[in-house]
């Protein structure tokens, strides 16, 4: 996409199954990263696109020590969206909506062990409804976009309703509310941005288990010559309380909290886009972590 599109891409939170860590059920809302390279306070012009994120990780989990449990996940996320932005004027501020149903396969293995799923299998992530986003166009190029989406409880699997192969769920057993706030400053081809979520999640009917609420932030800093953008990105995700067990104890040692870094290229080939993005996890505490990488593609339907 060129810089007035591919720049003005929401980052409408299409992330999902960042990772299993014992600070969460099973999976984290949001996929760390997944929105670095987009203008997360701005939307694009008037249509409906098609967004298709391809999310390779290769994870090892971290204890609250930040030492290696010896446990290793690699997974595949495949997350088609949906993009609408209506037209319509709402606050001063242009109105859109999106879904996104995600896919996963996901294999774990502990070394030393024969693999948990040595297999591997593919599964129905919780579909993401988003109602409401909207963005402003401030002055001096800056944009501020508000956006409120919700995690069904609908995946094909998940803790206390897991694949009928074994392995773990595809998704989560609870439902999560994820209000978000993007802000990006757009000029000259320079795209700075940060996209922040905070997640908040209801408990698993099924375990009991309610995990607590987080902060996931994916920060964006590129530039844009002719049909090329390069740049680097970055994220945070940081939970704020601990879980909560069946009999309502709060969980010792389940606060989880990761950063990463890496860099990000893009190329416009006309009405298609495609934009790589790469993490490294610079430190993981009680969490998964190591390489990914995004591959996004673009295209406007209408």
């Amino acid at each position: 996409m060129k810089t007035k599109l591919f720049s003005a891409l929401v980052a409408m939170g299409v992330a999902v199954a960042s990772g299993s860590a014992s600070a969460t059920e099973l999976w984290d809302p949001h996929l760390r990263g997944v929105e670095s390279g987009l203008a997360a306070g701005a939307l694009p012009p008037e249509g409906v696109y098609f967004i298709l994120n391809n999310y390779f990780a290769s994870f090892k989990q971290y204890q609250p020590s930040n030492s290696k449990s010896g446990m290793k996940l690699d997974a595949i996320v495949e997350v088609p969206i949906l993009l609408w932005n209506t037209g319509l004027k709402v606050l001063g501020a242009d109105y859109a909506v999106a879904i996104a149903q995600p896919f996963d396969h996901t294999e774990i293995s502990i070394a030393g062990n024969n693999a948990i799923d040595g297999n591997g299998h593919w599964g129905r992530f919780n579909t993401y409804l988003v109602p409401v986003i909207l963005s402003w166009s401030l002055p001096y190029d800056l944009h501020v976009k508000g956006s409120f989406g919700v995690w069904l409880d609908n995946a094909s699997s998940s803790p206390g309703h897991e694949p009928s192969r074994g392995g773990v769920g595809a998704g989560n057993g609870f439902t999560t509310f994820e209000p978000g706030l993007g802000i990006s400053w757009l000029h000259d081809g320079w795209n700075v941005s940060a996209q922040i979520y905070y997640d908040t999640s209801t408990r698993n009917d099924k375990t009991g288990y309610q995990s607590g609420d987080q902060i996931a932030v994916d920060y964006t800093f590129t530039k844009t010559i002719d049909q090329w953008t390069v740049g680097m990105g970055a994220f945070q995700l940081n939970q704020l309380e601990k879980d909560t067990a069946r009999n309502g104890t709060k969980l010792s040692g389940s606060v989880s909290q990761s950063y990463g870094l890496g860099p990000i290229v893009g190329y416009d080939f006309g009405p298609v886009s495609l934009q790589a993005t790469y993490n490294h996890y610079l430190l993981t505490h009680n969490d998964v972590g190591d390489n990914v990488l995004n591959v996004r593609v673009v295209a406007p339907l209408y």
